[in-house]
């Protein structure tokens, strides 16, 4: 018989860097694709104690999230972007790639908003970014 050993994480979820804005700011402007873009976990909560595999789901708003085109990309589409997600890491400073291949920074150039992560137990930090088709965090405005 097997036995599932649940693990208890508490995991410190920190919204994404540039373009974070308030929810008075977001719920004005959410329509508006040239607001200020805001990313945001939906699941876990800020300061959740989970069991692993840690489920996650994120959200946005003013800016479409879309796969990044196959092939060799060299442009980015305006007003588009995809998640990144970082496993006990900081946000980015705008314009920074997230370098593909880094454990702890989870691609998802494929246009999910949801991901399942085995964690051990203990504190983490949890860190949601949006990147354009280059991988690049994105600006505080987007064109």
């Amino acid at each position: 018989m097997h036995v599932r050993t649940q693990l208890g994480l508490l995991i410190a979820v920190m919204s994404a860097g540039f373009g974070v804005v308030s929810h008075a700011q977001a719920a004005k402007s959410s329509a508006k694709m040239s607001a200020k873009p805001r990313v945001f976990f939906i699941e876990p909560k800020n300061n959740a104690t989970v069991s692993s595999p840690v489920h996650m789901k994120f959200g946005s708003e003013g800016v479409k999230i879309e796969a990044v085109p196959p092939g060799d990309v060299t442009t980015t589409r305006p007003g588009v972007a995809h998640y990144h997600v970082g496993i006990d890491e900081n946000c980015l400073p705008a314009g920074k790639t997230i370098v593909k291949g880094t454990p702890s920074w989870v691609h998802f150039g494929d246009g999910k908003d949801v991901f399942d992560s085995q964690m051990t137990p203990g504190k983490h930090k949890l860190s949601v970014q949006l990147g354009d088709d280059l991988h690049n965090t994105l600006p505080k405005r987007l064109q």
